[in-house]
């Protein structure tokens, strides 16, 4: 399907990924020190959490350890239970419980501030995003246990994916401000998630490539650098 969608004549494709931007966020908003360093060394967050849970150096960290350790840190951000972890990796729900338990213990004020977030909600029956967006979430003072389970999912999503959808709009509206400054014919065709879609003049390439990295990575300070990775291509389809 992706294959379908094509430039016009004159242009190409370009996407720009803003690169694990939920785990960004949750670094910076955690402010924990271990996940922090990740992003600012340019380390694979992926290898680094697993090397942690398995106690292993990252140069021996198997493939399967990191799909593990990938899953346990996008799962934090949805608040995944050990139950959810162990259907989704095949595992026993010991297992998956323990791996759980481990991230937590190395990304220690990962899990302070999500008890914070949860314990800010009740007070408020509210959760807010990074530009004080707010969420009602009356559900999170429910008696029934599955209500409030489902609401503390809630309040911790919208605080982390909530914040990155907030730092997208800023980038879209920087790089488009950066644009009709240069008065260029490249257009911004699509947004889709942490990725921007833009059809390029063929003689804009190099000034667009510029453009969008500063645009981007600059739409909002956090206390770990935005990174962006940008491709081309005749079609969708081509990029990744």
């Amino acid at each position: 399907i992706r294959e379908a969608f094509t430039p016009q004549q004159g242009y190409t494709l370009m996407s720009a990924d803003y690169s694990q931007i939920e785990l960004v966020v949750l670094a910076h908003m955690s402010d924990d020190k271990m996940l922090k360093e990740a992003f600012i060394n340019k380390e694979d967050i992926h290898t680094r959490t697993a090397s942690l849970i398995f106690e292993i150096h990252p140069d021996l960290v198997m493939p399967e350890q990191r799909r593990i350790a990938k899953t346990i840190n996008f799962g934090v951000i949805e608040g995944m239970s050990a139950f959810r972890l162990s259907n989704e990796l095949g595992i026993s729900r010991s297992d998956a419980a323990t791996f759980i338990e481990n991230y937590f213990t190395r990304f220690s004020q990962v899990k302070g501030f999500m008890n914070s977030l949860l314990e800010g909600a009740k007070e408020t029956q509210s959760v807010q995003t990074i530009l004080k967006r707010r969420r009602p979430v009356p559900q999170i003072t429910s008696s029934n246990k599955m209500e409030q389970s489902g609401a503390e999912r809630i309040v911790i999503n919208t605080a982390i994916q909530g914040s990155a959808a907030d730092i997208m709009k800023l980038a879209m509206i920087k790089v488009d401000s950066l644009m009709k400054k240069q008065q260029l014919k490249s257009k911004l065709a699509l947004q889709v998630h942490d990725e921007l879609i833009f059809e390029v003049a063929i003689d804009e390439v190099e000034v667009m490539k510029e453009l969008i990295i500063e645009g981007m990575e600059s739409a909002y300070e956090l206390s770990v650098p935005l990174r962006v990775s940008l491709e081309t291509g005749a079609c969708w389809g081509e990029m990744h």
